[in-house]
């Protein structure tokens, strides 16, 4: 589906995301061209590991690392 262009890991969210630190949000280089946000769930990823979308959640993509 894609790679990780740049990651990051969120320690303090918005009240509505509390629940969930930490989580880790990714630019995600798309194989189809264009670049998208969104969440990883499962293992870590760091930059250039290559990504495979796993659901779609209220318009949030989520990926997880492998392919």
């Amino acid at each position: 589906m894609g790679s990780v262009y740049t990651e990051t890991v969120v320690y303090t969210a918005p009240p509505a995301f509390e629940k969930d630190v930490p989580y880790q949000v990714a630019i995600v280089a798309l194989d189809s061209g264009g670049r998208v946000t969104g969440r990883i769930a499962g293992a870590r990823v760091a930059i250039d590991d290559r990504v495979t979308l796993l659901d779609t959640r209220d318009g949030v993509p989520f990926f997880r690392k492998g392919e």
